[in-house]
């Protein structure tokens, strides 16, 4: 139920983005989901890939400041109130959301969100007993 996000820490100068984009495309590896927070002098890449074992090692061998986190993907229905019902869930049981983003299936009617909690493995039993559905990283990293 974790999947395993590449976080690329990038000087805030023009073309940094596109190298990391260009060295990953160039290797095969397809970016799934991402995610950018900057500040003035730097910005924080998250990604989710399609082989992120190659992508941190890749991205090592070329120079960046690579990490990896566990985060998980959860499907979230694509209407009106779709996410703020599995938040709700998290807040009943005071879960600390750290970040979030999003990405739409191709096909199916729900959004997939990416989480990052403190607590990885209460979050996924809670949302679990909840009807909520986590995504596999073989799911994920097959989008």
């Amino acid at each position: 139920m974790k999947v395993k996000q590449i976080s690329v820490f990038l000087e805030n100068k023009s073309g940094w983005l596109a190298e990391a984009a260009r060295v990953l495309g160039e290797s095969g590896i397809n970016i799934r989901a991402l995610s950018i927070a900057d500040t003035t002098d730097f910005g924080i890449l998250r990604l989710i890939v399609s082989n992120p074992d190659l992508a941190y090692q890749i991205l090592k061998e070329k120079g960046f400041t690579v990490s990896v986190n566990e985060v998980i993907v959860v499907e979230v229905i694509d209407e009106p109130g779709g996410l703020a019902g599995v938040l709700s869930i998290l807040r009943g049981v005071e879960i600390n959301i750290e970040y979030l983003y999003a990405f739409v299936q191709k096909t199916a009617k729900a959004a997939l969100v990416v989480f990052r909690v403190e607590q990885l493995d209460e979050t996924i039993r809670t949302l679990q007993e909840n009807g909520v559905r986590i995504l596999g990283e073989q799911e994920v990293y097959t989008l």
